[in-house]
């Protein structure tokens, strides 16, 4: 059997009834390559127009980042589509022109921008740390800084300034997110905004760590009788934690690849 009949065979829960289901996908590392600078992430056109496609094709098709979900539907550039932003914190509807955003998410948005402003010093600055506002989340990045040692240390002393302060700390692919105390993970969006569809059955595609919540999510809920099957889909690289093929019902070899599980779809 082909690598490309394996696929579609472990699709067919998704691909047998579209009118019923969802297609959830990660941005950064998933549909878009990891890049030194966040703000220069963008979405393969080839990668873009099949997506399109399997939007006019199934139910729900939506895009869960750790991004805000403005920037998120920016990146994508699809505004027929639904986009979980903040970890699960902001639900963008399609078409909507703003989120949802959760109101106890907010309500620490004040504090988490005035702690980012008083620890990004002018020496993280200096060792090329960049800092990343995401309204309710601050975000350090050190990928691509001059002396990445250096500047994860830099990041780690942070880290531990949030602790102290009662944050919560999340780390990804070299990134530190600094966010309220509340619970918060794209498992969580993923299930607002499926809740009242006729779904019965999603897949989702991810490569970090804040994707096995996502996994755990759509089994959560297929075990709650809410869904009838998922697919978890691990999308390998160097730096994907080894958990996430560990948890995944299929992997697929970075963003190359996620296209041909896109074709698989249609």
């Amino acid at each position: 059997m082909s690598p490309a009949a394996t696929l579609v065979e472990a699709l067919e829960p998704i691909r047998s009834d579209p009118a019923h289901a969802a297609v959830l996908l990660d941005i950064d590392g998933t549909l878009a390559p990891i890049v030194r600078h966040a703000a220069d992430a963008h979405v393969p056109e080839a990668t873009r127009s099949l997506l399109i496609e399997i939007s006019k094709r199934y139910r729900i098709v939506g895009c869960v980042s750790g991004r805000r979900a403005v920037t998120a539907r920016q990146i994508v550039a699809i505004g027929t589509i639904a986009y979980v932003g903040n970890h699960g914190g902001e639900l963008l509807r399609p078409r909507a022109t703003a989120p949802e955003v959760d109101p106890e998410l907010s309500a620490w948005t004040a504090r988490v921008k005035d702690f980012a402003q008083r620890v990004y010093t002018s020496r993280l600055q200096k060792i090329r740390v960049r800092s990343e506002d995401k309204d309710a989340i601050a975000a350090f990045h050190w990928r691509g800084a001059p002396d990445e040692e250096a500047a994860a240390a830099g990041v780690r002393e942070i880290a531990e300034m949030a602790e102290r302060e009662g944050f919560a700390v999340h780390w990804g692919r070299k990134v530190l997110e600094v966010r309220p105390p509340v619970d918060l993970d794209k498992g969580l969006g993923i299930t607002a905004l499926l809740r009242g569809s006729p779904v019965s059955a999603a897949m989702y595609a991810g490569d970090d760590t804040t994707d096995l919540d996502a996994f755990r999510g759509l089994r959560r809920l297929v075990q709650a009788g809410e869904l009838e099957s998922a697919v978890c889909v691990a999308v390998s690289s160097d730096e994907a934690p080894p958990e996430l093929a560990h948890e995944a019902d299929l992997t697929v070899d970075g963003t190359g690849a996620v296209r041909g599980l896109l074709e698989a779809l249609l």
